[in-house]
Protein backbone atom coordinates (compact mmCIF):
# COMPACT_ATOMS: atom_id res chain seq x y z
CA UNK A 1 0.00 0.00 0.00
CA UNK A 2 1.06 3.73 -1.42
CA UNK A 3 1.30 5.81 2.14
CA UNK A 4 0.55 9.10 0.89
CA UNK A 5 0.31 12.47 2.84
CA UNK A 6 -1.70 15.93 0.98
CA UNK A 7 -1.97 19.06 2.28
CA UNK A 8 -4.80 20.91 2.54
CA UNK A 9 -5.77 24.61 2.62
CA UNK A 10 -8.18 27.51 1.82
CA UNK A 11 -9.51 25.17 -0.96
CA UNK A 12 -11.65 22.16 0.30
CA UNK A 13 -11.53 20.34 -2.91
CA UNK A 14 -8.38 18.35 -1.42
CA UNK A 15 -10.93 16.50 1.04
CA UNK A 16 -13.22 15.90 -1.90
CA UNK A 17 -10.38 14.06 -3.89
CA UNK A 18 -9.53 12.54 -0.89
CA UNK A 19 -13.12 11.26 -0.22
CA UNK A 20 -13.46 10.04 -4.07
CA UNK A 21 -10.48 8.03 -3.22
CA UNK A 22 -11.36 6.66 -0.01
CA UNK A 23 -11.98 3.22 -1.23
CA UNK A 24 -8.55 2.67 -2.91
CA UNK A 25 -7.42 -0.30 -1.24
CA UNK A 26 -3.82 0.37 -2.55
CA UNK A 27 -3.78 3.79 -1.35
CA UNK A 28 -3.48 5.34 2.27
CA UNK A 29 -4.03 9.03 2.18
CA UNK A 30 -2.74 11.29 4.76
CA UNK A 31 -4.19 14.79 5.19
CA UNK A 32 -2.40 17.72 7.04
CA UNK A 33 -3.76 21.68 7.48
CA UNK A 34 0.02 23.14 7.81
CA UNK A 35 3.29 23.51 6.10
CA UNK A 36 5.47 22.44 9.15
CA UNK A 37 3.13 19.04 8.67
CA UNK A 38 3.89 18.79 5.24
CA UNK A 39 7.31 19.55 5.25
CA UNK A 40 7.65 16.36 8.39
CA UNK A 41 6.64 14.35 6.11
CA UNK A 42 9.74 14.62 4.44
CA UNK A 43 11.64 13.23 6.98
CA UNK A 44 9.23 10.64 7.61
CA UNK A 45 10.36 6.92 6.47
CA UNK A 46 6.74 5.38 6.27
CA UNK A 47 5.74 8.24 4.01
CA UNK A 48 6.10 6.69 0.29
CA UNK A 49 4.90 9.76 -1.57
CA UNK A 50 3.79 14.23 -0.96
CA UNK A 51 1.22 16.09 -2.88
CA UNK A 52 1.28 19.67 -1.75
CA UNK A 53 -2.83 20.19 -2.27
CA UNK A 54 -3.99 23.73 -1.27
CA UNK A 55 -1.45 24.91 0.59
CA UNK A 56 0.23 27.79 0.09
CA UNK A 57 3.76 27.56 -1.86
CA UNK A 58 6.30 30.28 -1.57
CA UNK A 59 7.49 29.49 2.14
CA UNK A 60 7.00 25.51 1.65
CA UNK A 61 8.97 25.08 -1.64
CA UNK A 62 12.21 27.35 0.13
CA UNK A 63 11.32 24.73 3.17
CA UNK A 64 11.23 22.01 0.79
CA UNK A 65 14.71 23.21 -1.08
CA UNK A 66 16.34 24.11 2.09
CA UNK A 67 15.68 20.73 3.25
CA UNK A 68 17.19 19.05 -0.05
CA UNK A 69 20.12 20.96 0.35
CA UNK A 70 21.29 18.96 3.07
CA UNK A 71 20.50 15.51 1.58
CA UNK A 72 21.62 15.78 -1.87
CA UNK A 73 22.95 17.91 -4.79
CA UNK A 74 20.24 17.87 -7.11
CA UNK A 75 18.71 20.58 -7.97
CA UNK A 76 14.81 20.82 -7.13
CA UNK A 77 12.91 21.84 -10.44
CA UNK A 78 9.09 21.17 -11.17
CA UNK A 79 7.44 20.36 -13.92
CA UNK A 80 3.64 20.26 -15.04
CA UNK A 81 2.67 16.88 -16.68
CA UNK A 82 -0.44 17.98 -18.78
CA UNK A 83 -2.27 15.64 -21.14
CA UNK A 84 -2.51 15.96 -24.69
CA UNK A 85 -6.10 15.66 -24.81
CA UNK A 86 -8.80 18.07 -22.55
CA UNK A 87 -10.98 16.91 -19.94
CA UNK A 88 -14.03 14.64 -20.92
CA UNK A 89 -17.12 16.46 -20.78
CA UNK A 90 -19.10 13.23 -19.72
CA UNK A 91 -16.97 13.29 -15.98
CA UNK A 92 -19.52 14.37 -14.31
CA UNK A 93 -20.71 15.84 -10.81
CA UNK A 94 -23.40 13.50 -10.10
CA UNK A 95 -22.01 9.87 -10.64
CA UNK A 96 -19.83 9.83 -7.68
CA UNK A 97 -19.87 6.03 -7.64
CA UNK A 98 -18.62 5.74 -11.24
CA UNK A 99 -16.12 8.78 -10.61
CA UNK A 100 -14.51 6.47 -7.49
CA UNK A 101 -14.83 3.57 -9.26
CA UNK A 102 -13.11 5.01 -11.99
CA UNK A 103 -9.83 6.86 -10.28
CA UNK A 104 -8.01 3.95 -9.85
CA UNK A 105 -4.14 4.24 -11.08
CA UNK A 106 -4.69 2.55 -14.23
CA UNK A 107 -6.36 5.17 -15.69
CA UNK A 108 -3.16 7.45 -15.37
CA UNK A 109 -1.83 7.13 -18.89
CA UNK A 110 0.63 9.65 -18.68
CA UNK A 111 -0.45 10.65 -22.71
CA UNK A 112 0.98 14.53 -22.49
CA UNK A 113 4.04 16.49 -21.86
CA UNK A 114 5.85 17.55 -18.78
CA UNK A 115 5.75 21.86 -19.49
CA UNK A 116 8.73 23.89 -17.35
CA UNK A 117 10.02 24.95 -15.68
CA UNK A 118 7.06 26.51 -13.61
CA UNK A 119 8.57 27.72 -10.37
CA UNK A 120 8.56 30.94 -10.97
CA UNK A 121 12.28 31.18 -9.73
CA UNK A 122 13.58 28.68 -12.03
CA UNK A 123 15.03 28.13 -15.54
CA UNK A 124 16.58 31.53 -15.06
CA UNK A 125 19.76 30.40 -17.61
CA UNK A 126 20.79 27.69 -19.82
CA UNK A 127 22.21 25.62 -17.62
CA UNK A 128 19.26 25.73 -15.14
CA UNK A 129 16.92 24.64 -18.14
CA UNK A 130 19.66 22.33 -19.18
CA UNK A 131 19.29 20.26 -15.86
CA UNK A 132 15.71 20.77 -16.58
CA UNK A 133 15.83 19.02 -20.22
CA UNK A 134 18.52 16.08 -18.44
CA UNK A 135 16.03 15.69 -15.19
CA UNK A 136 12.89 15.25 -17.80
CA UNK A 137 14.43 13.12 -20.24
CA UNK A 138 15.56 10.52 -17.40
CA UNK A 139 11.78 10.86 -16.31
CA UNK A 140 10.40 9.95 -19.60
CA UNK A 141 13.08 6.98 -20.09
CA UNK A 142 12.30 5.63 -16.92
CA UNK A 143 8.91 5.91 -18.14
CA UNK A 144 9.81 4.37 -21.20
CA UNK A 145 8.90 7.05 -23.16
CA UNK A 146 11.64 8.31 -26.05
CA UNK A 147 12.32 12.41 -25.29
CA UNK A 148 10.52 14.71 -27.70
CA UNK A 149 12.25 18.21 -26.91
CA UNK A 150 10.47 21.55 -27.68
CA UNK A 151 12.25 24.62 -26.80
CA UNK A 152 10.49 27.93 -26.84
CA UNK A 153 11.48 31.82 -26.88
CA UNK A 154 10.09 35.39 -26.84
CA UNK A 155 9.60 35.24 -30.37
CA UNK A 156 9.72 34.17 -33.74
CA UNK A 157 13.56 33.51 -35.10
CA UNK A 158 12.83 36.95 -37.90
CA UNK A 159 11.68 38.76 -34.74
CA UNK A 160 15.66 39.50 -34.24
CA UNK A 161 16.38 42.64 -33.61
CA UNK A 162 13.10 44.08 -32.36
CA UNK A 163 14.07 44.47 -29.23
CA UNK A 164 17.29 43.34 -27.09
CA UNK A 165 14.90 41.48 -24.76
CA UNK A 166 13.66 39.41 -27.45
CA UNK A 167 17.23 39.04 -28.66
CA UNK A 168 18.33 37.44 -25.75
CA UNK A 169 15.64 35.38 -25.36
CA UNK A 170 15.94 34.22 -29.28
CA UNK A 171 19.98 33.67 -28.90
CA UNK A 172 20.01 31.65 -25.41
CA UNK A 173 17.09 29.66 -26.97
CA UNK A 174 19.06 28.98 -30.29
CA UNK A 175 22.39 28.22 -27.55
CA UNK A 176 20.23 26.15 -25.39
CA UNK A 177 18.75 23.44 -28.45
CA UNK A 178 23.02 23.20 -29.54
CA UNK A 179 23.97 22.65 -25.77
CA UNK A 180 21.46 19.73 -25.53
CA UNK A 181 22.26 18.18 -28.94
CA UNK A 182 25.83 18.57 -27.66
CA UNK A 183 25.19 16.75 -24.37
CA UNK A 184 22.97 13.58 -26.01
CA UNK A 185 24.99 12.61 -28.86
CA UNK A 186 28.33 13.69 -28.69
CA UNK A 187 30.26 15.13 -25.29
CA UNK A 188 28.74 12.64 -22.77
CA UNK A 189 32.27 13.17 -20.10
CA UNK A 190 31.51 16.78 -20.02
CA UNK A 191 28.21 16.52 -18.53
CA UNK A 192 28.49 18.58 -15.63
CA UNK A 193 28.00 17.48 -11.65
CA UNK A 194 24.20 18.57 -11.18
CA UNK A 195 23.51 16.63 -14.55
CA UNK A 196 24.79 13.20 -13.71
CA UNK A 197 21.84 11.50 -13.14
CA UNK A 198 21.42 11.26 -17.14
CA UNK A 199 24.05 8.46 -17.48
CA UNK A 200 25.73 7.24 -20.67
CA UNK A 201 22.83 4.26 -20.07
CA UNK A 202 20.12 6.28 -20.38
CA UNK A 203 21.03 8.22 -22.94
CA UNK A 204 21.74 4.61 -24.93
CA UNK A 205 18.77 3.79 -24.28
CA UNK A 206 17.02 6.68 -26.17
CA UNK A 207 15.33 5.74 -29.15
CA UNK A 208 18.00 8.04 -31.69
CA UNK A 209 15.43 7.69 -34.75
CA UNK A 210 11.98 9.56 -32.65
CA UNK A 211 14.09 12.08 -29.98
CA UNK A 212 14.12 15.21 -31.35
CA UNK A 213 15.19 18.61 -30.17
CA UNK A 214 13.93 21.17 -31.80
CA UNK A 215 13.65 25.26 -31.42
CA UNK A 216 9.88 26.10 -31.90
CA UNK A 217 10.60 29.74 -30.75
CA UNK A 218 6.90 31.39 -30.03
CA UNK A 219 4.77 28.73 -31.41
CA UNK A 220 4.02 27.19 -28.41
CA UNK A 221 0.67 25.97 -30.61
CA UNK A 222 2.88 23.76 -32.73
CA UNK A 223 4.99 22.63 -30.56
CA UNK A 224 2.09 21.02 -28.68
CA UNK A 225 0.45 20.02 -32.30
CA UNK A 226 3.37 17.96 -33.14
CA UNK A 227 3.33 15.81 -29.68
CA UNK A 228 6.29 17.12 -27.93
CA UNK A 229 6.96 15.27 -24.66
CA UNK A 230 8.88 18.14 -22.94
CA UNK A 231 8.24 21.78 -23.00
CA UNK A 232 10.81 23.84 -21.84
CA UNK A 233 9.34 27.51 -21.59
CA UNK A 234 11.63 30.87 -21.72
CA UNK A 235 11.96 30.89 -18.15
CA UNK A 236 9.65 30.02 -14.88
CA UNK A 237 7.47 32.86 -15.07
CA UNK A 238 6.09 32.36 -18.56
CA UNK A 239 6.37 29.07 -17.77
CA UNK A 240 3.86 29.69 -15.03
CA UNK A 241 2.03 31.66 -16.87
CA UNK A 242 1.26 29.16 -19.67
CA UNK A 243 0.48 26.36 -16.93
CA UNK A 244 -2.70 28.54 -15.89
CA UNK A 245 -3.82 29.62 -19.22
CA UNK A 246 -4.03 26.11 -20.08
CA UNK A 247 -5.04 24.37 -16.87
CA UNK A 248 -7.10 27.08 -15.15
CA UNK A 249 -8.48 28.43 -17.91
CA UNK A 250 -8.75 26.25 -20.45
CA UNK A 251 -9.67 23.05 -18.47
CA UNK A 252 -6.26 21.10 -19.71
CA UNK A 253 -6.09 17.91 -17.70
CA UNK A 254 -2.59 18.42 -15.03
CA UNK A 255 -1.53 15.73 -13.27
CA UNK A 256 0.07 18.08 -10.69
CA UNK A 257 4.03 19.38 -11.01
CA UNK A 258 6.66 16.71 -10.53
CA UNK A 259 9.43 18.34 -8.56
CA UNK A 260 12.87 16.45 -9.89
CA UNK A 261 15.90 16.76 -7.81
CA UNK A 262 13.73 15.77 -4.22
CA UNK A 263 14.84 12.83 -1.65
CA UNK A 264 10.39 11.98 -1.68
CA UNK A 265 8.61 12.02 -4.60
CA UNK A 266 6.81 15.57 -4.47
CA UNK A 267 3.52 16.71 -6.60
CA UNK A 268 3.08 20.15 -6.59
CA UNK A 269 -0.36 21.15 -7.43
CA UNK A 270 -1.90 24.67 -7.33
CA UNK A 271 -3.94 25.92 -4.88
CA UNK A 272 -7.07 26.56 -6.82
CA UNK A 273 -7.46 23.24 -8.70
CA UNK A 274 -10.51 21.63 -8.95
CA UNK A 275 -11.41 18.51 -6.96
CA UNK A 276 -10.92 16.15 -10.40
CA UNK A 277 -7.26 18.03 -10.78
CA UNK A 278 -6.81 16.56 -6.97
CA UNK A 279 -7.70 12.86 -7.93
CA UNK A 280 -5.33 13.28 -11.00
CA UNK A 281 -2.70 14.39 -8.82
CA UNK A 282 -3.20 11.98 -6.52
CA UNK A 283 -3.42 9.49 -8.57
CA UNK A 284 -0.09 10.63 -10.43
CA UNK A 285 2.04 10.12 -7.30
CA UNK A 286 0.25 6.55 -6.41
CA UNK A 287 1.43 5.65 -9.79
CA UNK A 288 5.24 7.01 -9.34
CA UNK A 289 5.37 5.56 -5.55
CA UNK A 290 4.51 2.27 -6.94
CA UNK A 291 7.14 2.09 -9.57
CA UNK A 292 9.26 3.74 -7.12
CA UNK A 293 8.58 0.94 -4.81
CA UNK A 294 8.44 -1.94 -7.28
CA UNK A 295 12.66 -1.01 -8.28
CA UNK A 296 13.36 -0.44 -4.64
CA UNK A 297 12.03 -4.04 -3.52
Amino acid sequence: MVNLVIGCGENKNVLKAAKTLENNENLKINIVFSEKELISAFEDDSVDTIVRGSLKSSNLIKEIKNLNSNSTQQPINRMSFINFKKINQNYTKNNSKDNAKNSHISDSKLDGFLLGPVGIDEGNNIDEKLDIVIQCSKFLLDMKKTPKIAILAGGRKEDLGRSSTIDKSIKGSDNLVNLINEVFYSSLDTINDSSESMTKNSIKNIDSINFSVKNYYILLEKAIMEKNNIIIAPDGIIGNIIFRTLVLLNSWESNGAIAFGTKKIFIDTSRDQSKEGYIRSLNFAQKLAIKNLNENF
